[in-house]
């Protein structure tokens, strides 16, 4: 071998290896904020009147490609000058859910824009969770309480353009009089973009929605991306540091501060949209994307599913399960195994909404009567499962309801699985045989599983709601 080609060679080594090492290390980090963002539902009403909130001014930050107006917001508007009573609705992340990160300053401050009108907010934000399940609870956490405006938030939670045209069409389909705006969080790895007066890759295709359905957008990730370049802003510290802006204490999730910068960029667009008087079209165009998920839905157990003696109806509104009562009024739960429920549906996906925790179980699904080998399905970071071939290694009987973040704590999570377009009887069975719990955790999580090993040492199922694309029903 010559010394060019050994060179060659070399580089190119050093090269892959780097590119894991940087994959490794985004993917630990996208798994300690994904962590982070884990806590239980939160109030679903809050007032936007609230004098305990901060009250955000728009700052003297300047970027005209901060919001882009397009069709604006007319009917809220509208209803504002007219002094009618108005709802406001987030959907989101753990951005959205989190009291600090902005939900709450942006409310005070519309508030504040009409002081005289009766006003209610709306949380439907739900940590860890993108467009794909925003697009199914969308109706029973949001639209049921007609809201007038809605704030669309999952930029740095999934953001798949199918999922986020799914909620435009639903939102547009069911209230023509509802105004949407899109509004785009950020992480770290997005300023270097913002910095360079670019758009970051992803928010691109979510930009490609707004101008389809002429919704106005807001990024609100270019004032703090500024103040850290000028050396005003720290993006991560878990101490205040004196003189700077400290963004928030693990790399995504603002504090009141960062909060504060969100709510500004809101305040500044909610001004610019209200004064270029824009209308909307209200013609709802044909989709933008043939797969987006305006069929997606979210249904209590027992209003589609059929349920095994070993299933019992659980409120929850005991402790451990209380932080999820917004979210499940009540869920079936089971730990005999063998314990079942069936239904029935017509699409292409089903999947569940339950709750994770120490005990958590594992499952195993039969769709029109076949049990299902389950292989990972679509970009990383998304939770679907797809059937597999029965020869693929990769793929599993076992839906395993136990994960790395069920670690002495109750999360919210969820499952989707893919299926061919059709009828489908789906079957949904608890196994006896128990998840590997200890190498799930990992040796940084074994602290309280050695000490209370008896809390793990068990198969039980929270369900709380059943996901489809499509309809229920044979």
């Amino acid at each position: 071998m010559n010394y060019k080609r050994f060179c060659t060679i070399l580089a190119g080594s050093l090269l892959l290896l780097a590119s894991a090492y940087a994959q490794n290390r985004e993917e630990a980090e996208e798994a300690r904020l994904i962590a982070a963002s884990q806590a239980g539902a939160s109030p679903l009403y809050f007032n936007p009147g609230d004098t305990t909130v901060p009250l955000v001014g728009t700052g003297s930050y300047y970027n005209g490609n901060e919001c882009t107006v397009r069709g604006g917001l007319p009917h809220f508007f509208r209803k504002a000058a007219a002094g009618q009573p108005l709802t406001i609705g987030f959907i989101g992340g753990s951005i959205t859910q989190g009291n600090q990160c902005y939900r709450r300053q942006t409310a005070r401050y519309i508030q504040s824009m009409f002081p005289a009108a009766v006003m209610k907010g709306i949380n439907a934000g739900v940590s860890g969770t993108g467009t794909d399940l925003g697009a199914c609870r969308l109706q029973e956490q949001l639209m049921r309480y007609h809201p007038d405006l809605v704030f669309v938030e999952f930029a740095v939670n999934g953001a798949w353009p199918e999922g986020m045209e799914g909620i435009i069409r639903q939102i547009r389909k069911r209230s023509p009089q509802t105004d949407i705006c899109l509004i785009y969080t950020v992480n770290i790895g997005h300023t270097n973009a913002y910095a360079a007066g670019q758009v970051p890759e992803h928010i691109q295709g979510l930009e490609q929605l707004a101008a389809h359905y002429a919704l106005p957008s807001i990024h609100l990730g270019m004032e703090p991306t500024m103040l850290e370049r000028a050396g005003k802003l720290i993006w991560k510290s878990a101490e205040d540091v004196p003189g700077k802006i400290v963004y928030s204490r693990d790399g995504l999730h603002p504090i009141m501060a960062g909060g504060n910068l969100y709510a500004a960029a809101i305040a500044r667009g909610m001004q610019k949209i209200q004064a270029a008087k824009s209308v909307r079209p209200l013609a709802l165009p044909v989709p933008l994307l043939a797969d987006n998920w305006e069929d997606a839905g979210m249904y209590d157990p027992l209003q589609i599913g059929t349920f095994s003696s070993g299933f019992k109806k659980t409120a929850t509104d005991q402790l451990p399960l209380k932080q999820f009562q917004g979210w499940f009024p009540y869920v079936m739960a089971a730990e005999q195994p063998g314990a079942s429920f069936t239904f029935h549906f017509t699409g292409t996906m089903f999947g569940i909404f339950d709750i994770g925790g120490p005990e958590a179980g594992q499952l195993e699904a039969v769709v029109d009567g076949q049990r299902m080998k389950l292989a990972s399905h679509s970009p990383k970071g998304t939770r679907f499962l797809s059937e597999a071939e029965e020869t693929d290694s990769s793929g599993s009987f076992i839906i395993n309801r136990f994960n790395n973040f069920c670690n002495n704590r109750y999360r919210g999570q969820y499952e989707m699985i893919i299926l061919p377009p059709g009828k489908h009887t789906v079957t949904l069975r608890l196994l006896a045989e128990k998840a590997d719990k200890r190498t799930i955790l990992g040796a940084a999580q074994l602290e309280d599983i050695t000490r209370h090993p008896e809390k793990y040492d068990r198969n039980v199922v929270y369900i709380g709601k059943i996901l489809l694309r499509g309809q229920p029903g044979k």
